[in-house]
Order: C-alpha cells, then sequence, then structure tokens
C-alpha cells in the first residue's frame, strides 16, 4: 500500500508538577466516611474563601495534592472549583498565588483534554494572563535577600508558565488568547531569566515550543527580541543537564519559527539548530545516569542521620512510586496521518532536593525532544492538515484509469528533505547517532535505576528515548538517498542491527512502543535495501517469527508494516532460484492476515502484499498453485467487497477507503492473472 508516512510529533503535553507528591489515602478514606456535602472538595472549596491568608494556602496546597489523582477532580470541577481558585491568582498572598496556580496546574495535568478546555471556558486565561504581565513587570524589583533564596515572584510564574502551557497543548482557544493577549512578550521575558533561574527559563521554552508549532497567527507577528532571546540561549554555555534541555527546546522553538526567519540568517540558524541537537545526541545517559545515580548516594552518607531519614521515607512512597509510573503510559491517537501524543509526563512531581534524579529526567527529556525535532524534519515536506484533507476525500468518481484515486500517489510517494536540511544532518552525523541512540539502554544503568523506587522511571525513561531513536531512524530512512546513510555497507550495517534488536533476546520484545517504532524502521530499511538490489539479512523465519508477535499487538500500525515486510521480502526472493518453499510459507501467512484480521486496514495490506510476492516468476507460480491462492482469493473477493460496504464508510478515513477501493479493483485483476497462470 505503498511508503508509509513518517510519524511527526507534536509536542508533549505538559508536565505536572506542583507539591510533592503524597498519599492521600487520608483524603479516601474521609470521603468513604462523610457524605456527598462533606466531601474534601467542598471542605477544601470552602476555606479559600477564609480570610487568613495561611487557610488558603492550606486549601490551594491540599487541592493541589488531591487532583494529582484523577478521580477526584470531577468532585471539584462539579463545585466550580476553576472560578473559586481563578482569583487566587491575584491575591494579595504571593503563597497563595504560588499554591493556587500550582492546583491549577494539576488539575489541567492530572485530567485530560476536556478539563483543559472547560478551564478555558470558566475564564482562567483572564486571571492567568493578569498574573503573568504582573510577575514579569515585577521580577528585577522583587527582592531576594540571601543568595540561596528563591525569588518568590519567579517562583509564582513558573507555576503560571506551567499552566499556560498546558492550556495551550490541549485547547484552541486558549492558544487564541495566547495569540492576541501579548502573552508571547511576557513568555519571553520568563526565557530571559535563564543566566540565573533554569527552572523558570525550561518551563517559558516548554510553552514556546508547543505555542510555535502549527500557528501561523502567531508567526506572523514574531519580531527580532524573540529570536535574539532563543538565539540567546541556543549559544549559551551553561553547564548541566536542565540547561541542555533548555538549548535543546530553543532548538525546536526556532525549527518551528524557520519560515518567519529572514532570509539571511535562516542557513546560519539551520546549522546552530542541528547542532545543538547532535551535541544533546552526543551525551551518553548508559554512562552519565549510573554517575549521577552513585552522586546521590554519595551526598546521602554524607548528609546527617536526621536529614537521611526524613528523605528516606519520601523515595520508598508507594504513591510516589505508582505516580511515576503512571508517567510512562503514553497514549497515541492519529489524526490526519500525524501522531498526537497525551504525553502525561509527572517527572517534577518528584520530591525537592532530589537534584540527581532531575538532571537525569532533564537529560533523557532533551534526548527525546531531540529526537522528535529530527523527526519532525524529516516531515517538514509534508502537506498539511487541511491539505491531506484535501488530497484524501476523493470518492470512486475520482478514480484513474489503473484505479488509483488523485492524491493517493503523491501521499505514498517517498519525501524529499532540502538539500539545506538533509546537508546540516549529515554533517552533524545525525544518521550515525540516531542509530547509535537506538541501541538498548546499557544493562548497567537499568540495574542502577530498578534499585531505588525513585528512579525506576528513569529506566522506562531510556527505553522511550530507544523507542524515539527508532522512529527517528525509520523518518531519515524514508527521506535520505542511499549515499547518504553510508552506501550498501551502511545499510546492510544497519540492518543487522535492527536484526540484533529483535531477534537477540530469548523471545521477540512484547513492548507495544518498541515493536511500532522497530518495525517501522525495518519496513523503511527493507524497501530500500530490496529497491537497491542489496542483499538482505534477516531470515525468512525470522521475518515470520516478527510478524507472528506483531499480529498479537493491538496497534494497527505494526501488523500494517509486519506483512509489509513479508511482502517486501518474498517479492525479493522470487527472483532467486530455489525459493517456492520459502514463498509458500510467506504466502499462507499473508493470507491468514487478509482472511482473519478484524482491520481492513491490514486486510488490504496483506492482499497487496500477496500481489507483490506473486506477480511474476517460475518460483512464485510454483507457490501459488502449491498453497492454492486462486481459490482462496476467489472466495475472499466477495468478503472483502462485503466488508468495505458495511465497514467502510463510518470506521475508515476517506483516504483509508480511496487506497482500499483501489485494492479491491487490483485484487479483481489479479485472479484474471492467476486464472491465466493456471491455464498455461
Amino acid at each position: 500500500m505503498g511508503k508509509s508516512k513518517t510519524t511527526k510529533f507534536k509536542r508533549p503535553q505538559f508536565n505536572a508538577v506542583g507539591l510533592p507528591v503524597k498519599t492521600v489515602r487520608e483524603v479516601d478514606e474521609e470521603e468513604e466516611d462523610h457524605g456527598e456535602d462533606c466531601s474534601p472538595a467542598a471542605e477544601l472549596l470552602e476555606k479559600l474563601q477564609s480570610p487568613n491568608a495561611d487557610m488558603r494556602e492550606f486549601a490551594c496546597a491540599s487541592i493541589s495534592r488531591v487532583v494529582q489523582q484523577s478521580q477526584n477532580i470531577p468532585g471539584f470541577l462539579q463545585r466550580d472549583a476553576v472560578r473559586r481558585l481563578g482569583p487566587m491568582l491575584l491575591d494579595n498572598s504571593m503563597a497563595v498565588r504560588e499554591t493556587a496556580a500550582g492546583a491549577l496546574r494539576n488539575l489541567s495535568a492530572c485530567g485530560n483534554q476536556e478539563v483543559c478546555e472547560d478551564m478555558v471556558k470558566e475564564d482562567v486565561m483572564t486571571p492567568l494572563t493578569a498574573l503573568l504581565t504582573e510577575c514579569c513587570a515585577g521580577f528585577d524589583s522583587a527582592i531576594v535577600t540571601m543568595k540561596e533564596q528563591k525569588n518568590a515572584v519567579e517562583d509564582v510564574a513558573n507555576e503560571a508558565v506551567n499552566l499556560l502551557w498546558n492550556l495551550c497543548e490541549s485547547s484552541s482557544q486558549a492558544l487564541s488568547v495566547f495569540n492576541k493577549s501579548g502573552l508571547l512578550d511576557v513568555v519571553v521575558q520568563c526565557l530571559e531569566r535563564h543566566p540565573h533561574n533554569v527552572e523558570l527559563a525550561v518551563s517559558a521554552a516548554h510553552c514556546l515550543h508547543t505555542v510555535t508549532e502549527d500557528n501561523p497567527e502567531l508567526l506572523c507577528s514574531l519580531n527580532t527580541a524573540v529570536f535574539g532571546a532563543l538565539e540567546s540561549v541556543l549559544l549559551s554555555s551553561q553547564p548541566g543537564m536542565a540547561a541542555t534541555l533548555l538549548r535543546t527546546l530553543a532548538a525546536g522553538t526556532l525549527w518551528n519559527m524557520k519560515a518567519s526567519l529572514p532570509a539571511a540568517r535562516q542557513a546560519q540558524t539551520l546549522s546552530a539548530v542541528v547542532a545543538t541537537l547532535s551535541q544533546c545526541l552526543d551525551l551518553d545517559p548508559g554512562v552519565l545516569i549510573p554517575e549521577l545515580r552513585a552522586s546521590e548516594e554519595a551526598s546521602h552518607k554524607c548528609a546527617s542521620p536526621a536529614a537521611t531519614e526524613a528523605e528516606e521515607p519520601a523515595a520508598r512512597d508507594p504513591a510516589e512510586e505508582e505516580m511515576i509510573e503512571e508517567e510512562e503510559a503514553l497514549k497515541e491517537k492519529s489524526r490526519n496521518g500525524k501522531v498526537t501524543k497525551a504525553d502525561n509526563d509527572f517527572s517534577d512531581l518528584l520530591p525537592k532536593g532530589k537534584e540527581e534524579l532531575r538532571e537525569a529526567t532533564a537529560l533523557l527529556t532533551a534526548q527525546q525532544t531531540s529526537l522528535e525535532i529530527i523527526v519532525n524534519m524529516c516531515c517538514s515536506d509534508d502537506p498539511s492538515d487541511d491539505e491531506w484533507e484535501e488530497e484524501s476525500s476523493s470518492d470512486e468518481s475520482d478514480m484513474g484509469p489503473d484505479g488509483l484515486c488523485d492524491g493517493v500517489s503523491s501521499l505514498m510517494s517517498p519525501l524529499c528533505l532540502s538539500a539545506e536540511v538533509q546537508g546540516a544532518l549529515i554533517n552533524h552525523s545525525i544518521p550515525e547517532k540516531v542509530l547509535k541512540k537506538t541501541e538498548f539502554p546499557r544493562q548497567e544503568a537499568i540495574d542502577v535505576c530498578q534499585q531505588n523506587p525513585s528512579w525506576r522511571g528513569v529506566a522506562k525513561r531510556m527505553q522511550r528515548v530507544q523507542s524515539r531513536a527508532l522512529t527517528c531512524l525509520h523518518s531519515i530512512l524514508s527521506t535520505m538517498d542511499l549515499e547518504s546513510l553510508g552506501g550498501a555497507a551502511g545499510l546492510q550495517g544497519a540492518a543487522q542491527h535492527l536484526s540484533t534488536l529483535v531477534f537477540g533476546a530469548a523471545e521477540i520484545p512484547k513492548d507495544e512502543e518498541f515493536l511500532e517504532a522497530v518495525i517501522s524502521a525495518m519496513r523503511s530499511l527493507l524497501q530500500m535495501i530490496a529497491s537497491k538490489s542489496i542483499p538482505q539479512c534477516m531470515t525468512p523465519q525470522q521475518l515470520m517469527s516478527l510478524c507472528e508477535a506483531a499480529s498479537h499487538c493491538d496497534v494497527v500500525s505494526v501488523r500494517v508494516n509486519a506483512v509489509a515486510i513479508l511482502g517486501i521480502t518474498g517479492s525479493t526472493l522470487a527472483k532467486d532460484k530455489g525459493t517456492a518453499e520459502t514463498l509458500q510459507m510467506i504466502g499462507n501467512a499473508l493470507l491468514q492476515v487478509a482472511t482473519r484480521d478484524p482491520d481492513l486496514v491490514v486486510n488490504g495490506e496483506a492482499l497487496d502484499a500477496l500481489f507483490d510476492v506473486f506477480a511474476d516468476g517460475e518460483e512464485a507460480e510454483t507457490a501459488a498453485k502449491n498453497i492454492q491462492l486462486l481459490p482462496a482469493l476467489k472466495t475472499l473477493q466477495p468478503v472483502f467487497k462485503a466488508k468495505i460496504r458495511k465497514e467502510g464508510r463510518g470506521k475508515y478515513s476517506s483516504q483509508q477507503l480511496c487506497v482500499l477501493d483501489n485494492i479491491k479493483v487490483n485484487l479483481r485483476r489479479f485472479i484474471g492473472y492467476l486464472e491465466k497462470v493456471v491455464k498455461k
């Protein structure tokens, strides 16, 4: 069914932060013992009206903790929590402002997109905009008496910027308010605090990275001050992983703004962006994370026994571990060929003081973000959403003489990187560095993380970086030419590496995110190898076992790519002598998928693969006769047509239906071809 479209990453939803994670078992018990009127939500919201600032702060802080358990959120929303918390953003007490912003931030982070949209409808943007404007006006006038003491205004701004980030990620109405309310300048001011407050600058950079993606209205209003602030961050040399993450986010934001850059600066900025991503990918988490963990243990030994004793329960709190585990539940849904991720990242809920753990998290977030930016670079010439919809809305009347809908051929054609982007990626050895990142995280680093509950989320983050690297490799393979990827030897080396990743363990990994990424990369690689007539290094038996594992995966794209790989392998083998037996094995597997898979798109891909494998050659003809391919397809044909009529219109997109209709036509023609072969 053509070349698979590369994933374009949307920015992950904002990080839920606020107060340190604590258990809410006491609150749950209280809720069970009392009636509806005495629920924690009602009591805490009532306390917001207290004339005592300490009581208001306590109420906001308690709400911030309770809403980290998403099942508690409806109770607050039903009692008008947003309208009651909103005024607290402009409270006379700075402590109340900070905890109120933290409560709203956690409400938006631990709720879903609908919660964020409701918050915007409840007019949370008005007090939030006023708060951020006031914070920025007071940055320089805020008095900090001790060098170690934090700036209270900046602490409030940090909570507020993160709330803004999440709302803009989830709500088009919030983004519209951002565009029209002068909030860009406010967030840029927060970014400019990076020399002495990296935490606030990182929050601002996350927000800018989100609001500048696919936002032409905002891009039209950019000025030299915005570019200057971002370039200042990009060229900074602050040490530490948080600073690395900050530079990575600035690079991604500048990439989003590329069309608005002055022509004379585009080449220079592109080079600086790719150089920043390259420097980030040079860091080796397999070495750095064990070092950070050892540093944390050493600092604990140096601390007083009382301090260590006080920290230990927080580090081993099962509720905290559960929250970190929950962060790894990545939800993805496809829309118009792009992937929108609800990546609920609770990393900042880690207890304060765990600096080494925060550094490890920042490192892995920076590398994941770098890989996603490279993927988006490779997708930069894709049709826009509007063009995609327009091209994929064809009906049967648009079919050309070969049965292929107008527009589909262009959607399925290989993507091409611009010469400037491809040159920059090659000059900084990005393909090689991405391939390096696809290796399994070092076992030593995994073991170190598994030994401590607080660090277990870091192990999963390392595995996510590997999955992102595999997706990135897929994009690079789909957009670069053979020479740029190291020629035939380079491709064979990459194929051997992917083969080791999949078949090196006792059994094929079952993690869906990994499987989806590795099988996409493998498909792109095998397509290129086959098109260049380069010998393959994966045996048919290995590929059959991969497809068997994929058949049990719920992710449709995994099953689609698995049968495509069988088709690529089979069509290559059909050209060789003595391969009829292997072709029979592949043909039977594809027939099973075409007949039994519950998804029409997978059925269609399996049929398409059958057309490729048995299209020509003596070995293919022999294998087709041995597996009774012609009667099997004749039996399948009316079932496939009926399934398209019955399920198609409501369940599949116009573009998918267009391709399926094309396969239906090709199935009729292929049956005619097989009938002629039988009559020979």
